[in-house]
């Protein structure tokens, strides 16, 4: 029943007034997220800027596509989330190589351009939300199943990827667009040495402060503190940390997989000893830099690398 409600919904979504893609775009497109115009835009601070292979600063939320190729594409896509704090999206390292790795077990991958630091909550979940729906609901056009759309994401990339899958029906991520009828619930995700809570002694203080501000009222910390908004419906999670971290405590791996499993969601957990924050795919970490291959071997059990 539930499969048939969401495909119902997805035809209707046909006859709805959304921006129709003219044919299968190529790798490297951009994307708009917002066509209508970004909500809450601000004028007068800084322009956005790219350099050292790292966006700081970001006014028009995007995604760039990474189609695995007709030859290998098996139906599955991963948005990436890259990490930085909230102040910078490490583009290259965590964006741009997750996707052509992801390309490379014939999964699509979009790479989200969100808002950061100043803009603060609750627009990097509104460019998250609507990067799955866009994609969810262009699913054809991107020849993927719109039920194998994940979510991935590194540091406070990871934060962002566990807010998509937690609080994927909040009103804070919507705008009242007709394309948020659509689910932005994402069908997996994995996360890497993930910011999950934001209470003292366990989260990333520069993270909290650029998601929060400086004056967050306890109720908005508490939301945004993730291991407390799990539940049954939170998707099936892949988390892989290092108990070397320095910057984001392994604490916050651990307190998202306990709270996978007593919400009794599919959860799976690789914490290496050796490896620093934000190691990406760096291939001299000793055993921490199999990682890539345990989560091949994850996305393979769950059928999602199947075509």
């Amino acid at each position: 029943m539930k499969r048939f409600t969401r495909s119902l919904l997805l035809t209707s979504l046909l006859f709805l007034p959304l921006v129709r893609l003219a044919a299968t775009p190529p790798a490297g497109t951009i994307i708009t997220l917002w066509p209508e115009g970004v909500p809450g835009q601000k004028a007068g601070i800084e322009a956005e800027k790219f350099t050292d292979g790292r966006y700081r600063v970001v006014h028009e939320p995007s995604l760039t596509y990474f189609p695995a190729g007709v030859d290998r594409a098996n139906g599955t896509t991963v948005i990436v989330c890259p990490g930085g704090g909230y102040s910078a999206l490490s583009w290259e390292r965590e964006g741009v190589a997750y996707a052509q790795w992801l390309n490379t077990l014939g999964v699509s991958a979009f790479v989200l351009k969100s808002r950061l630091k100043e803009y603060g909550h609750p627009y990097p979940l509104q460019d998250v939300l609507r990067a799955i729906r866009h994609v969810r609901a262009h699913a054809t056009d991107y020849s993927i199943n719109s039920e194998r759309i994940g979510i991935m994401g590194s540091s406070a990339g990871g934060h962002l990827a566990a807010s998509a899958s937690t609080l994927f029906d909040h009103a804070d991520g919507r705008t009242g667009a007709t394309i948020d009828r659509l689910s932005a619930r994402p069908d997996f995700a994995i996360l890497m040495y993930p910011v999950i809570s934001l209470d003292d002694g366990v989260t990333h203080a520069g993270s909290r402060t650029n998601i929060l501000g400086q004056l967050a009222s306890p109720e908005l910390q508490a939301l945004l503190t993730l291991e407390n908004q799990v539940t049954a419906t939170t998707p099936p999670t892949l988390i892989i940390h290092t108990q070397d971290d320095q910057s984001v405590p392994v604490e916050n791996a651990l307190r998202y997989y306990t709270a996978l499993s007593r919400a009794g969601v599919s959860g799976e957990l690789y914490i290496f000893q050796h490896g620093p924050h934000g190691m990406a795919m760096r291939p001299d970490l000793d055993n921490a830099s199999d990682w890539p291959a345990r989560a091949a071997e994850w996305l393979r059990a769950r059928g999602l690398t199947r075509r």
